[in-house]
């Protein structure tokens, strides 16, 4: 089991020290595409922001349409594995996470990334897998939470970023006879959100 996972477990377990709901964004795109699910223009609508770090370390981030829990929600999620590594104002490329190639398959995109997107529409889709990853693109940084849960200073609670992106699902790509039939145009997306310590309206799932 890579590092990754094992911060993103202790994430989603951890159900303290998230933002609670406040801040301002957008995610859209003229084609997005969930096998079965959604194949046109998407527009979240965003009205829930939530930061949860890792040990100072990692961080993730929840950008969502209402404050309920994920698995009946829709939604974003960004992974950041390494905060040191987060360079303000420098885009980072994307990836998909590591470990959601189907097995035997080679990687697609960037290989370990710094920064992983996902999105998943489980209140739209009503389907246990109805989640499509970053395949390609790019974030940009304007700002991000230090991850110290008693951060005083509030530059460093405040996160900000853009993003532009292509999702798709590696298991859909795998024999698919036109790859980008099956992977979603460009995603554009942009959240700006202070974090406040406090347990969530809803915990990570």
């Amino acid at each position: 089991m890579t590092w990754h996972y094992l911060a993103l477990g202790a994430l989603l377990a951890l159900g303290t020290g998230c933002t609670v709901g406040d801040g301002s964004g957008s995610v859209t795109s003229e084609r997005l595409y969930l096998s079965e699910c959604w194949n046109g223009p998407f527009d979240l609508q965003p009205d829930f922001f939530a930061a949860n770090p890792y040990r100072e370390e990692a961080l993730m981030i929840r950008v969502q349409r209402g404050d309920n829990n994920t698995e009946a929600s829709d939604g974003v999620t960004v992974i950041v594995n390494d905060l040191s590594k987060v360079k303000l104002g420098e885009p980072i490329p994307v990836g998909v996470p590591n470990g959601v190639v189907p097995p035997g398959q080679p990687l697609t995109g960037r290989p370990n990334p710094l920064v992983t997107l996902s999105i998943y529409l489980h209140q739209t889709c009503h389907e246990q897998n109805s989640a499509t990853y970053s395949v390609s693109g790019e974030i940009t940084f304007s700002s991000i939470f230090s991850g110290n849960l008693n951060e005083e200073n509030s530059d460093k609670r405040l996160t900000a970023a853009k993003f532009t992106a292509r999702f798709a699902d590696p298991r859909d790509l795998v024999d698919a006879a036109d790859p980008d039939a099956v992977t979603s145009e460009d995603v554009k997306g942009e959240f700006s959100f202070y974090f406040q310590r406090g347990q969530p309206a809803q915990p990570f799932q």
